[in-house]
């Protein structure tokens, strides 16, 4: 019988150490909460799962691999996030292999001279890890451990320990409280500061910093910053805290959405902005029309 329950009552940082502990080998399934109208014993909505929220596989205890719903965790995917692909490049090898496993893919990638087997194996756990540090700081949710259940034998798994993967969650999971009490409002906006040539001069921005300055414009919500770009919300919320602090960009409210007379602001425009064609152009562009 598969194990199964909600997050408010057996957090995600319990189920690591369960399954940690007795070495399980299956699929963790996580999804949005269905009210059903009922309460349970203690007063609390029951819920139904609804869409899925993401899946955490594991084998022998070890985690093998993380998914967010909605998102394409794909090798030609996890290569460009990690900056080791440029846009350009994933869109020609998304066209031509669309059909390719992961794991032919690899081999064609690395035989190409693209990416080595490091730069594979350390994306891929990065990516990995980046899921599983944003669901830790999931609250509710229904959930589902299928035992025996595997993905793909066509995706590539690398095992990562679930002792450090713990210990370092409830470090994150602090992080994550204060980048929530800096950045409330995702629905907010930003701007370059005065003078943004002085400030930009001698900066070195990782590559999703340099993505995300790439559509700083009053008229894009954070959240729609974080759509465009694929980012979940503790990754732009870090993100963004971090180009604050060096003075590079300010939060604002945005152009579109004025405060009405009792002070709440208007729903924020559902279309994310459009990728351009390289981030450093668009950057130049936007500091000179400052």
């Amino acid at each position: 019988m598969p194990l199964q329950g909600n997050l408010r009552d057996f957090s995600t940082t319990q189920l690591l150490n369960l399954i940690n502990l007795a070495g399980k080998t299956g699929t963790l399934s996580i999804y949005d909460g269905v009210k059903t109208g009922e309460k349970d014993a203690v007063g609390n909505d029951k819920m139904m799962p609804g869409k899925e929220r993401a899946r955490v596989s594991f084998k022998v205890g070890k985690l093998i691999m993380a998914a967010l719903g909605g998102q394409d965790g794909n090798l030609v995917s996890v290569l460009n996030k990690a900056g080791k692909l440029t846009d350009e490049q994933a869109r020609i090898i998304r066209e031509r292999a669309k059909n390719t496993s992961d794991k032919a893919l690899a081999l064609l990638l690395i035989n190409a001279n693209y990416v080595t087997q490091r730069d594979i194996v350390t994306s891929i756990q990065q990516h990995t890890l980046d899921v599983v540090y944003n669901l830790l700081g999931w609250s509710e949710g229904p959930f589902r451990f299928e035992d025996n259940s595997l993905p793909s034998t066509d995706r590539i798994l690398v095992p990562i320990d679930l002792e450090n993967v713990i210990i370092e969650g409830a470090r994150r999971i602090k992080e994550i409280e204060q980048l929530n009490a800096h950045l409330p409002n995702l629905d907010m906006a930003l701007k370059f500061p005065d003078n943004p040539r002085e400030k930009f001069k001698g900066i070195h921005l990782s590559v999703e910093e340099w993505r995300v300055v790439s559509f700083v414009n009053p008229k894009n919500t954070i959240r729609q910053i974080a759509k465009a770009n694929n980012m979940s919300e503790i990754e732009i919320r870090r993100i963004v805290y971090g180009l604050e602090q060096a003075g590079l960009v300010e939060v604002i409210r945005p152009a579109e959405m004025p405060a009405s007379a009792g002070g709440k602001m208007q729903p924020p425009p559902r279309k994310a902005p459009p990728v351009q064609k390289t981030v450093v152009n668009k950057l130049i562009d936007k500091i000179r029309s400052i």
